[in-house]
């Protein structure tokens, strides 16, 4: 396979973690249709499976739709178990192939996006949401997952420190263009609970934390993003707010692992999906990349300007729980925020030093 040394230890991992006896039972001749599968979660979802069979010769078909055909990965086009679909979401799906299985990740993540296209952002998850449950219904699949995200919980109420799947959710203005993003996902949620109720359709939601990992953009507009392409460009670190903001992260890997429990094993509708050992503000995230590579002598520098910049999210806490994955699966994610970043950094190297050959 075609990917970094980084990526391939991922997959080892997310295939054992997993057991591969519940991978091959339950995905072995089967088609699984994902969506956004050349983006960061959606090409790791791929990447996990044909790592399956190569390993297990399960022979697991993908059926990929992308709409940008040039961001996925020449490995994954040229390889026989893969259908590439180049279409938008947001139009109809007529697809003659069996599908056991659906993952809905596609959906704008850049703020810079759902601040400039919130009509394209909102249309993503719930147009496309609705195109995919109606496929999956005629499907008759066994499982449907939707990626959904922490912002569908919005800004906590007062002395809440924690979001649970059942607990109280928070504020969001939803006449706020930026907002588009939560507002789809959270009407999308609504619909796969709808198709589990009215059509019993096998239907998940996913709530994912602030995720990172090899494939991330390092131009979306997300913190993370940026203080990545400070350092590996060996530039300060400008941060334009107090960075009081606390979030928690989550590496690719470990996402993937939960997901796939959530996908194959789980019995409820709706999962928060983060590491509950990389809580940290957004100065702290900054101060930690820093301390990664000290001999850089990097910065820390504030710049913070008078109104908040526009595309920015406007929820200031938004920490999951995680003990109803933890206690149906025992989920324990295995990187904290110093070696998650150490890997993508490694990662983003080593694709430095390949593009220079």
């Amino acid at each position: 396979m075609k990917y970094s040394k980084i990526i391939d230890e991922d997959l080892l991992d997310i295939v054992n973690y997993c057991t591969p006896k519940l991978l091959i039972n339950k995905l072995k001749k089967k088609t699984v249709l994902i969506t956004g599968a050349s983006g960061m979660i959606g090409s790791y979802f791929v990447y996990t499976i044909l790592k399956l069979n190569e390993m297990y010769h399960t022979n697991t078909k993908i059926i990929a739709i992308v709409r940008n055909l040039d961001k996925l990965d020449p490995f994954i086009i040229q390889n026989n178990n893969v259908m590439i679909l180049n279409k938008d979401v947001t139009e109809r799906l007529e697809i003659k192939d069996e599908i056991n299985y659906i993952i809905h990740a596609a959906s704008p993540a850049s703020p810079k996006i759902m601040s400039e296209k919130p009509v394209e952002t909102n249309f993503a998850n719930t147009i496309g949401t609705a195109n995919t449950l109606i496929l999956a219904k005629e499907k008759r699949v066994s499982a449907y997952m939707f990626i959904s995200s922490r912002e569908i919980y919005g800004e906590p109420n007062d002395n809440q420190e924690l979001f649970l799947e059942d607990g109280v959710l928070g504020q969001v203005d939803h006449l706020n263009p930026r907002n588009s993003y939560a507002e789809g996902k959270k009407a999308a949620e609504n619909m796969c609970a709808s198709f589990k109720e009215e059509y019993g359709l096998n239907t998940k939601i996913v709530r994912l934390a602030h995720t990172y990992g090899p494939g991330m953009s390092l131009d979306d507009g997300r913190v993370q993003a940026d203080f990545l392409n400070n350092i590996i460009h060996n530039q300060n670190i400008l941060l334009k707010s107090e960075g009081l903001q606390e979030r928690t992260y989550t590496y690719i890997s470990d996402a993937i692992k939960a997901m796939l429990l959530v996908l194959l094993q789980s019995h409820d509708l709706v999962y928060n999906v983060a590491s509950d050992n990389s809580k940290v503000s957004i100065k702290e995230l900054a101060e930690t990349l820093i301390n990664l590579e000290p001999e850089k002598k990097l910065k820390l520098v504030f710049d913070i300007p008078k109104e908040q910049l526009k595309g920015v999210s406007s929820f200031k806490k938004g920490i999951l729980s995680i003990d109803k994955i933890k206690n149906e699966f025992g989920f324990k994610p295995k990187y904290d925020i110093r070696e998650g970043f150490t890997r993508t950094i490694k990662h983003l190297k080593e694709e430095m030093e390949n593009d220079n050959i």
